[in-house]
C-alpha cells in the first residue's frame, strides 16, 4: 500500500491492463479521503475479470473514492457502497454523480447500514497495514490503512461476515498486503465454507507509511533486510 495522501485522479475504467493509471481525469477525492492507488487498481483489475450481470447486487465495503463502486455500476450491477468516513461518503456520491451511475452510498461500519442483505458480489479494499500504535484509530486519515498490530482488525471481520453476505455462487474480492497474512485469510474464509484462493498479485514500491515502519516490521519478522517492495494480493472467495 503506497498511502500517498495526495489527490489522485484516475479513469473509471472497468479494465486496466496495467497498474499504471493514465493521466486523464476520472475519479476525484476530497482532502482526507484515501485516493485510488496500487491496491485499488489491482482490485479493479480483478473486478474486470468477473461476470457482473445486469441487476446483480454488489456491495463495496470501505468504498473510499467510490471508484470500484462506479466501475461495478458501469458493468450493470445494482451497487451499494459503504464507508465509515463522512468525507468518503461525500466523495463516492460525487464520483457516482459525475459518472452518471446509480450508486447508493451509506455512512457506517461495514454492513451495519444494510443488515440482513445478501449480494452476488462483495468488494473490499479494507484497512490492512500492521501498526505499532495498537488498535485502529477512530478518526483521521490513518483510519483508511492502520488495522492493529497484525493488520487484520477489519480483514478478519470481513472474512467472518462473507459467508452470510454472499448468495449462492456469490463472490468476494478483497485486496490486502501479504504482510497481513495471506494464508490466514484463506484459512478463515475456508472455515466459513467458502472456496478461497489468491486470484491476482503485484509487487509495488513501499509508500511513506511502510517506509516509516520498516524497522518495526523487520523486527517482527514480517520483512527481511533485502525486501524493497510490498506484495499485494487479491483474495477471491466464492460461495458454493
Amino acid at each position: 500500500m503506497t498511502h500517498d495522501p495526495r489527490v489522485l485522479e484516475v479513469p473509471v475504467s472497468a479494465a486496466l491492463p496495467t497498474l499504471t493509471a493514465p493521466g486523464r481525469p476520472g475519479v476525484r477525492t476530497l482532502p482526507g479521503v484515501y485516493a485510488p492507488q496500487h491496491d485499488t487498481l489491482l482490485l479493479l483489475r480483478a473486478l474486470a475479470r468477473e461476470t457482473v450481470r445486469p441487476g446483480s447486487d454488489v456491495i463495496d465495503l470501505g468504498t473510499g473514492s467510490g471508484l470500484l463502486a462506479v466501475a461495478a455500476a458501469r458493468r450493470g450491477g445494482r451497487v451499494t457502497a459503504v464507508d465509515v468516513g463522512r468525507r468518503a461518503v461525500l466523495t463516492a456520491r460525487l464520483n457516482a454523480r459525475l459518472a452518471r451511475q446509480p450508486v447508493t452510498v451509506h455512512r457506517g461500519d461495514l454492513v451495519g447500514p444494510v443488515p440482513g442483505r445478501t449480494y452476488d458480489l462483495v468488494l473490499s479494499n479494507p484497512p490492512y497495514v500492521p501498526s505499532p500504535l495498537g488498535p485502529p484509530p477512530r478518526r483521521g486519515n490513518a483510519r483508511a490503512w492502520d488495522a492493529g498490530h497484525d493488520g487484520r482488525a477489519v480483514v478478519d471481520r470481513i472474512c467472518d461476515a462473507a459467508p452470510q453476505l454472499l448468495r449462492r455462487s456469490g463472490v468476494l474480492l478483497m485486496v490486502h498486503s501479504e504482510l497481513t497474512g495471506t494464508e490466514e485469510t484463506l484459512r478463515r474464509l475456508s472455515r466459513g465454507g467458502l472456496k478461497a484462493a489468491v486470484s491476482d498479485a503485484a509487487d509495488v514500491p513501499f509508500g511513506p507509511v511502510l517506509l516509516s515502519r520498516l524497522s518495526w516490521l523487520r523486527g517482527r519478522g514480517l520483512l527481511d533486510e533485502h525486501t524493497d517492495k510490498e506484495r499485494l494480493v487479491v483474495i477471491r472467495a466464492e460461495q458454493p
